[in-house]
């Protein structure tokens, strides 16, 4: 039990760093080591005398002691950062203060029992409320369970509250926020947009130069290709390239969704509206294409034709799941971001390379938010039927 709760307070703290809660990262990897310190110095010390591996008694109890109050110094300071966020963590913090007190008594041999029980309980129904609360408000997306409100607000100042964002940022449920940013695209800007995985740069296929822009705002090595999104499947077969029924069938059940399929590029792209940016986009004989499952950026693509598509991250770092993170890593290189909050995934999409599909079938290049075995699944479905 001490491993298992040490490894999920890491796990919770590498998944906040993950989503760039420096917080609650520091919180939880707080609450590890002190789970772990805690719980195996009683265990140890609660073996029969002939087993001890630890001793703690008269004369050797400093470390431990100074340890624990270090826990103590530490936790209440998270305290205080705690209350600006919700009461749940709030609570979460209070009760590993207690804990940490519940340490320093047992190192000075003075701790009563019915105290750590108490203790313990109260710890276990926050963590059970909050992994539950955490868990049920992600899925659906709204509070299900209340996490409660901030106990302190810090006020910034006027100055600060004026301080312009580095790039047009509006909101995706606004009409005119959709076409702020499908004005850019038309100009030749590039612009952060949230798709159905994580947040993407987008560059209009007609503006090579803007394709040519992002490679610099990313700093993307040049051999990597860069895909195109459009908004339905009709638009590919008006532009009626040369794909066999078996690829045509396959991408009816994959798209739209998080799924692009990289087939043989030809002239066709010109009718489908890539226009000028043709040679930018995929590499000389191929091309990746995704028909994202997003009413938002399908809009935006309806506004604006067929856009070049690209996480919005520096190359090599993780993807952004916010438009709080485009706009802070990259919004001083862009000329707009579409703000539309949290990403539906926390990774890319997934993409298979079709160019073979009636000789050899389907090959999983990357493997993203569906799992290879899911693809492979639909494919021989299609190829069977």
């Amino acid at each position: 039990l001490i491993l298992i709760g040490g490894f999920v307070q890491l796990l919770a703290g590498f998944l906040a760093f993950r989503k760039y809660d420096h917080l609650g990262g520091v919180a939880f990897l707080t609450f590890s080591a002190l789970w772990s310190s805690y719980g195996a110095t009683r265990v140890l010390c609660a073996a029969p005398v002939s087993g001890h591996l630890l001793d703690i008694g008269p004369g050797n109890t400093e470390g431990f002691t100074a340890g624990s109050v270090a826990f103590l110094v530490l936790n209440a300071f998270l305290i205080i950062l705690a209350s600006s966020f919700n009461v749940v963590l709030l609570c979460l913090t209070l009760a590993m203060e207690l804990l940490a007190i519940c340490f320093l008594l047992f190192t000075l041999e003075n701790l009563p029992l019915p105290f750590e029980i108490v203790v313990l309980s109260t710890l276990s129904i926050i963590c059970f409320y909050g992994a539950t609360a955490s868990l049920a408000n992600c899925m659906f997306g709204k509070d299900l369970l209340v996490m409660g409100p901030p106990l302190l607000t810090v006020q910034s100042s006027k100055k600060d509250r004026e301080d312009p964002l580095p790039c047009v940022c509006p909101k995706s449920h606004l009409t005119s926020g959709l076409r702020t940013i499908a004005e850019l695209l038309n100009t030749g800007a590039v612009c952060g947009v949230p798709t159905d995985t994580v947040y993407a740069l987008a560059a209009s296929c007609k503006h090579p130069q803007a394709i040519e822009k992002v490679y610099r705002i990313k700093d993307r090595p040049q051999e990597k290709p860069i895909c195109i999104f459009i908004s339905n499947l009709e638009q590919l077969r008006a532009a009626a390239p040369p794909i066999s029924p078996l690829l045509w069938e396959f991408m009816e059940n994959v798209y739209p969704g998080g799924i692009g399929c990289i087939i043989r590029k030809g002239e066709w792209l010109k009718k489908l509206g890539v226009g000028a940016g043709y040679s930018r986009v995929g590499t000389q004989d191929s091309i990746m294409i995704r028909v994202p499952d997003l009413t938002v950026l399908v809009h935006l693509i309806d506004m604006t034709g067929p856009l070049a598509i690209t996480s919005a991250n520096p190359s090599g770092e993780v993807d952004s799941t916010h438009h709080d993170m485009v706009i802070s890593r990259l919004g001083h290189k862009l000329e707009g971001v579409l703000c539309d909050g949290e990403s539906d995934e926390v990774v890319a999409s997934t993409v298979v390379n079709c160019t073979k599909i009636d000789e050899s079938g389907i090959t999983i290049v990357r493997e993203g938010c569906i799992p290879a075995g899911k693809v492979m699944q639909i494919f021989e479905r299609v190829k069977n039927r």
